[in-house]
Order: C-alpha cells, then sequence, then structure tokens
C-alpha cells in the first residue's frame, strides 16, 4: 500500500481534494502511527464507501502490531482500526438493501463466501479470512488485506455489503465501535445455548471482552452470572450493574474458583463456562473455569490463553460436557444486537466512552500501554470529525 505524508505529494498525481483522505499510517514496530494523505479508496461492484465517524481503539491492538505466528500482519506500512462506524456515501452498482446516508457497523471479517468452508458456513476457517484494520488468519489472507487495504483509523474506508449492520439511533456511534467485542462474546452465548434456565461463569469479567459478555448474557435472560477476575473494586463495579443475578469473586481472594462455584449453585457447577481471559492469561487461570463447570455443562473458549491447556478428556466424556470455541460473530447477529437494543434489553450505558481524535491516534496508543484504563468500562475511541 503506497502512502504519501504530504498533501502537495498527492496534489501533484492529479488527485484532487474530494478524491483525498486522511489515515493513521503504521509503518515500523515500536514506531508512532503517522497521519497521511493518500488517495480515497473506490467500491468495486459490491462494496460501499463509507464516511468514517468513529473506530474503537481496543486494547488487544498494541499485541497485534507485530503479532504472533499464525497470525498475518498487513503489509507495512499499514493501516489498522477494528470496528469502525460510519456512513455510507457512495455504492457500487450491485449493493442492495443500503443506500447513501445510511449508518452502518462495519463487521471487520472479510472472507471469500465461496469455499467449501465458507459454504458450510465456516467462514473463520476460509483461507482469505481476514479482520480488515487488524490481521489475517488463513493462508491466504494477505490477498483479503491488500483488497481493503484501509481500516477504521481513516476518514474513509471501502467495505462489502455483507459486512454491514444498520444501527439504531440510540446507540452513539462511539458505542456502537464495541460491536466487535459485544459481539464475540454474544456468539459464545449463542453457541452454549444460553438462556433463562441456564448458570453462566465468565473467567474474566471484568475485562473488555468479558463485561461485554455479561451484558449479553443478562439480555438472554440468564438467572445468574458468575463472573472472576482480579481487581476487587472493578469486579464489584460489574455487580453492581444487576446485583441480584451477578455474582463475583478476585481469584486473589477465594482458595478456588471451583469451591466458589460449586458452593452458589448446590454443588453443581455452571452450566456454561465463557472463558474471555486476556492475551497472556495463564493455563492455570483457564483451568479454574474448567473446572467449574457443570455435568452436562459447555465451555465456550474466546479469550487469549495461547499455551497449551492439559484437559482430563476422560472426564468430560464420562461428564457430557461440551468443549469448544468460538471465534467471532456474524452480520446476521450484529442485526440481532441492534434488536436487543431496541428491546430495551441491552444496556449499553455502562461503558466510558474516552475519545481521541485522529490525529491524537498515538495518545490513545500510550493510554492503552499505560493501562490507566477502567478495564472493560473503558471504551477507548478514534474519532473523525
Amino acid at each position: 500500500m503506497e502512502t504519501i505524508t504530504q498533501a502537495t505529494a498527492v496534489a501533484e498525481r492529479g488527485l484532487h481534494e474530494s478524491e483525498q483522505m486522511r489515515a493513521a499510517i503504521y509503518r515500523e514496530a515500536g514506531e508512532p502511527f503517522t497521519i497521511d494523505i493518500v488517495g480515497r479508496p473506490k467500491p468495486g461492484p459490491t462494496d460501499v464507501l463509507i464516511q468514517l465517524q468513529a473506530c474503537s481503539f481496543i486494547p488487544n491492538l498494541v499485541a497485534m502490531l507485530d503479532p504472533p505466528q499464525p497470525l498475518i500482519a498487513p503489509a507495512r506500512p499499514s493501516s489498522y482500526g477494528l470496528d469502525p462506524v460510519g456512513v455510507i456515501t457512495a455504492k457500487g452498482a450491485s449493493v442492495y438493501g443500503f443506500d447513501v446516508g445510511d449508518r452502518v457497523y462495519v463487521n471487520p471479517h472479510r472472507f471469500c463466501q465461496e469455499c467449501h468452508a465458507c459454504r458450510k458456513g465456516h467462514t473463520a476457517a476460509c483461507e482469505y479470512s481476514a479482520f480488515n484494520g487488524y490481521f489475517g488468519v488463513g493462508k491466504k489472507s494477505a490477498k483479503m488485506l491488500a483488497d481493503y487495504p484501509y481500516g477504521g483509523f481513516a476518514e474513509y474506508m471501502i467495505a462489502p455489503q455483507y459486512t454491514l449492520v444498520r444501527l439504531p439511533e440510540s446507540v452513539s456511534s462511539e458505542t456502537a465501535t464495541r460491536w466487535g467485542y459485544l459481539g464475540t462474546g454474544y456468539a459464545a452465548l449463542k453457541r452454549a445455548g444460553v438462556g433463562i434456565d441456564t448458570t453462566v461463569l465468565i473467567n474474566g469479567i471484568s475485562g473488555t471482552l468479558g463485561l461485554g459478555t455479561a451484558l449479553f448474557a443478562l439480555a438472554l435472560g440468564a438467572p445468574k452470572v458468575f463472573g472472576v477476575g482480579h481487581d476487587i473494586d472493578r469486579l464489584n463495579d460489574v455487580k453492581a450493574i444487576d446485583p441480584e443475578r451477578i455474582m463475583v469473586a478476585s481469584v486473589d481472594q477465594v482458595d478456588s474458583v471451583e469451591a466458589w462455584v460449586h458452593s452458589e449453585t448446590g454443588g453443581v457447577g455452571a452450566d456454561v463456562v465463557i472463558d474471555a481471559l486476556p492475551t497472556g492469561g495463564s493455563p492455570e487461570a483457564y483451568k479454574a473455569g474448567v473446572d467449574a463447570l457443570a455435568p452436562g455443562g459447555t465451555h465456550v473458549n474466546i479469550g487469549g490463553v495461547l499455551e497449551a491447556i492439559p484437559l482430563n478428556v476422560n472426564a468430560m466424556m464420562h461428564s457430557q460436557q461440551t468443549f469448544t470455541g468460538s471465534f467471532w460473530f456474524t452480520t446476521a447477529q450484529g442485526e440481532e444486537m441492534t434488536k436487543l437494543v431496541r428491546q430495551g434489553l441491552l444496556d449499553l450505558d455502562v461503558f466510558d466512552n474516552v475519545s481521541f481524535d485522529l490525529h491524537d491516534i498515538n495518545q490513545a496508543l500510550e493510554t492503552v500501554q499505560s493501562g490507566t484504563h477502567n478495564g472493560g468500562f473503558t471504551n477507548l475511541v478514534i474519532t473523525i470529525p
């Protein structure tokens, strides 16, 4: 991807101001972002052009600027930015159902739609599978990242129609940038069949991923939501969301997560365990959630523990437990989430949106690196005026 650092250079190439845009560009590991003037992308037949309003600066982005194998980083110089929100300003000739002026969240997951995995509904297993403005996960994802080179830290981006989620007016653009983390938790809960008779344990409930999962567990009717983490004050803030249904414990203050959950469930354990531990989480912390799972229960991993986990498969078999992973969420599930908002079942007021202008993106980077934000309650956002 070519980048132009001076507006005059763009003008010399014959690009009119209407063909230009600002974009945050990442060039070298450990270096700050630069704000460049680049050519505005043009939508293909099934794409839309979106004038961006806001994009999340997710906590995990710092680790993913130089991602571990087998993840594939965008070719440098790179444009980043996951979970963008904006307004459609132009569309391809074969885009149906969306119009100029529609405000949308852009699901960053890109896939080919045609391979065996995609046809079976396993789009995360597509060889082209990539997350626009983030990283690739498939053998051929570099091609997808090149086809959609600009992430959400820019004034404009193009996106295929299949990624678009219409947003209700009641959700601000800043809050809507949380849709990615919210959707990841929602998809995991749906995969586990969470409903009005399901107790849920969220391992890492006060983090960015865990807090959103808790909100959707409540929205789906879970009678009890158990949560563990480290910071007791932050855990108590989570409990305050719904003191009757949420129970929390600090792993530093209980002898055993398993014993605590069993004591609160009459010795049964949690029907569903969602692991939402961050990248770098320990196998021991992961195993603590596994041990709290009830017979016949379902454990879903959506977290970032990278090390191998020893599991007793014989005990799993005799207890008829299910262990699975859930990677991201579908655009259809993103639409379901907006319906829960419209029906008043999802309270998004718990988030504290902390906004930075696009030109202040390095300040946002420093905020994430300093760890001064309030866990999952803080929603760091890059706004694009």
